[in-house]
């Protein structure tokens, strides 16, 4: 009896044993690659809860779905007009097939990024200092492109690729600075000249205008007397033009006419 009892408690107790060793969890962002006998099965389990057959005979490889920030450090590149510039860049990916992404390739996150820090410095030399600074996006795109181009058989979707900081040399630096400032000074002479063509076409047309009149350049004479008055209090010498005395003259001339009549 005692060894029937032992026997039944062996049973019971290899029977726990068994399903405690074949049974597996995986998360909702897992995939589980099942291996039996080295051979891979046809669909990747998960997620949820499922059994194996222990003791070798099936192996699991969880494969992470969620997208992988990769931080590719600061690499010396040459840019195609042989400027030596410092870039460091972020590159995000996730796999999209784990199957391909355990049997293609070893370790898929750092064959990505080697190949992320090879496709950095191959496009950079590529491209002149002035568009690595001003066309930054397109720099991007051409990167991602590359990066995902060669990831793809082994299962990776690589979404995005961002260049964080660019380091130049220091004698760049001043030589940006000084053609920037050159740049500025430029655009103001510019500007200066034209407010100097417009103020002088204003002048042109107002010397027009008072030409026609000659009783509104004898108003303006007047107001430049007022104005000067205001703003010095000294002697003022300031020629009269006859022409100004003539039209006080004919006033009084016309006014003793109409006396005598």
């Amino acid at each position: 009896m005692d060894g029937l009892l032992f026997l039944l408690f062996f049973v019971v107790a290899l029977i726990v044993f068994l399903f405690v060793s074949a049974f597996r969890i995986v998360k909702e962002y897992e995939r589980a690659v099942i291996f039996r006998l080295g051979r891979v099965l046809q669909d990747p389990k998960g997620p949820g809860w499922f059994l194996i057959i222990p003791f070798g005979i099936d192996q699991m490889v969880k494969v992470d779905l969620r997208v992988v920030t990769l931080d590719i450090p600061r690499q010396d590149c040459i840019t195609n007009d042989n400027v030596t510039v410092g870039v460091n860049a972020v590159a995000y990916f996730r796999v999209v097939d784990p199957m391909r992404a355990v049997i293609q390739v070893d370790n898929y996150t750092k064959a990505t990024f080697q190949i992320a820090q090879t496709s950095l410095r191959s496009v950079i030399g590529q491209v002149e200092l002035d568009e690595l600074l001003a066309h930054r996006e397109r720099v991007n795109d051409d990167l991602q492109r590359i990066i995902d181009e060669q990831t793809e058989p082994w299962g990776i979707k690589v979404s995005i690729v961002e260049i964080k900081d660019v380091e130049l040399p220091p004698q760049m630096q001043r030589a940006m600075a000084r053609q920037a400032e050159a740049e500025r000074e430029k655009r103001a002479k510019i500007i200066h000249a034209q407010g100097e063509f417009q103020a002088a076409e204003q002048l042109q047309q107002a010397a027009r205008l008072i030409s026609s009149q000659p009783s509104a350049l004898q108003l303006r004479y007047l107001q430049t007397l007022t104005e000067i008055a205001v703003e010095k209090n000294s002697t003022i010498i300031f020629p009269l033009p006859i022409d100004m005395l003539n039209v006080f003259t004919d006033f009084l001339k016309q006014n003793t006419h109409r006396d005598n009549v």
